[in-house]
């Protein structure tokens, strides 16, 4: 497999592929910006809130979908996955677009997280294993660039779209369905991973799950859950809430709290592209990873200590978004698939991004009714999930720039 380190950069590919990081979080900003309208509309209640939330691509659904599709992958190919699951999304969203009432937008949103599961350890395995080994992190942050452009472009979209009110927010919806179909399209000319078709003429091409459940795969499989998941749980509920929050507690009006998460994305896709993306494949990530968390958690306790306002939440959104271009988020998914073999490298992702979104679902729950009653005890919570991450990436993190993910293999069988 050498001969892949030398090889041009199939920018196309990823571009393709990492498509599924604009479809998974515009579905869940989209979402978060029909919040309030939706509750308006159909007098929903703080529980059904939280069971959107929680069911919806933010969390469970996304979760279920992960898992399924991740074992799939290493079964039948990442092509096949990826090529027809954008299919399943399209209708998801389809409902949403049409939706009159409140199961259809528990419906609706469930299945958009199942195909949005699914896609995601397909898309992020195939970016791994056709990348340039020494251009692998950079290939991979570019598919982090494409996830927060999705939330730039939804959060416009719903800005622009305000004053339609019910009809705005279908119109973003069926913008995300029109992406959906054409993407299909497209990547039915794309190529499966050599990686893993040669897997397939070896002796044991499909191990079993178990082994995930031994020596250096379990203690990766820990380390991706810890640093992830706390730091999802946090990413989760910003995403999701932030501007039913903002509207909820007065601190902004709708248009000033989408242009503020706007923000955020706008700032982390700048820094995935000129920090991670350009030096990411150079330096220590452990260093890199180790810089975020802290800027993370200086940027969500500001809003633990002062009083709710729009200045400090001007610069919450400042250093939160310029962190997040270079933290917890990029470094899962390069990590996720460094560190596992092609054979199962989709169903240890699958797994991993299960845990994480079904664990978010959980929390999500109860993300109102906390919010409404003590906002400053959420954001102390907050704030202290993203010490935890930062903590378990102090003493776990690897750095592994430049190695082939045959060199990472090897390493591991030798510890």
């Amino acid at each position: 497999m050498s001969e892949l380190s030398v090889e041009k950069d199939n920018w196309k590919g990823t571009i393709l592929a990492g498509l599924a990081n604009y479809i998974d979080s515009g579905s869940i900003v989209s979402g978060a910006a029909a919040l309030a309208l939706w509750q308006s509309m159909y007098g929903l209640s703080d529980s059904l809130l939280g069971l959107i939330a929680a069911f919806g691509p933010n969390a469970i659904g996304a979760g279920i979908g992960a898992m399924i599709g991740g074992w799939l992958c290493d079964r039948l190919g990442r092509k096949r996955i990826y090529q027809y699951d954008m299919l399943v999304y399209a209708f998801g969203m389809s409902i949403l677009v049409f939706a009159v009432a409140p199961w259809m937008i528990v419906t609706g949103f469930l299945i958009v997280g199942l195909a949005v599961g699914a896609d995601i350890p397909a898309s992020w395995s195939l970016i791994a294993e056709e990348a340039p080994d020494e251009r692998r992190g950079k290939h991979s942050g570019a598919a982090q660039v494409l996830w927060n452009l999705g939330p730039v472009v939804v959060l416009l979209m719903s800005l622009g779209l305000a004053g339609l009110g019910e009809l705005g927010a279908r119109i973003v919806f069926a913008h995300l369905v029109i992406v959906a179909l054409g993407l299909t399209l497209l990547r039915r000319r794309m190529r499966e991973s050599r990686r893993w078709e040669e897997t397939q003429a070896e002796e044991y091409a499909n191990p079993p799950i178990s082994t995930l459940f031994k020596g250096q795969y379990v203690l990766s499989i820990l380390g991706l859950v810890g640093i992830y998941g706390f730091w999802n749980l946090w990413a989760g509920t910003n995403g999701l809430f932030f501007p039913y929050l903002m509207e909820t507690l007065g601190v902004a009006t709708r248009a000033q709290s989408i242009a503020m998460q706007c923000g955020i994305f706008s700032l982390t896709m700048i820094a995935n592209f000129l920090i991670f993306m350009k030096y990411v494949d150079r330096v220590d990530h452990r260093k890199m990873f180790l810089a975020s968390a802290i800027i993370h958690v200086v940027g969500m306790a500001l809003l633990a200590v002062f009083p709710l306002s729009v200045p400090i939440v001007l610069i919450h959104v400042v250093l939160l978004g310029i962190a997040g271009g270079f933290g917890a988020q990029a470094f899962f998914q390069l990590w996720s698939a460094e560190m596992f073999p092609t054979a199962l490298r989709s169903t240890a992702q699958g797994l991993c991004f299960a845990i994480v979104r079904v664990a978010l679902g959980v929390f999500s729950f109860f993300v109102p009714a906390l919010a409404t009653f003590d906002f400053t005890v959420l954001a102390w919570i907050l704030t202290g999930f993203l010490c935890v991450s930062g903590l378990i990436g102090w003493f776990w993190a690897p750095s592994n720039a430049g190695k082939s993910l045959e060199q990472l293999e090897a390493e591991r069988h030798r510890a």
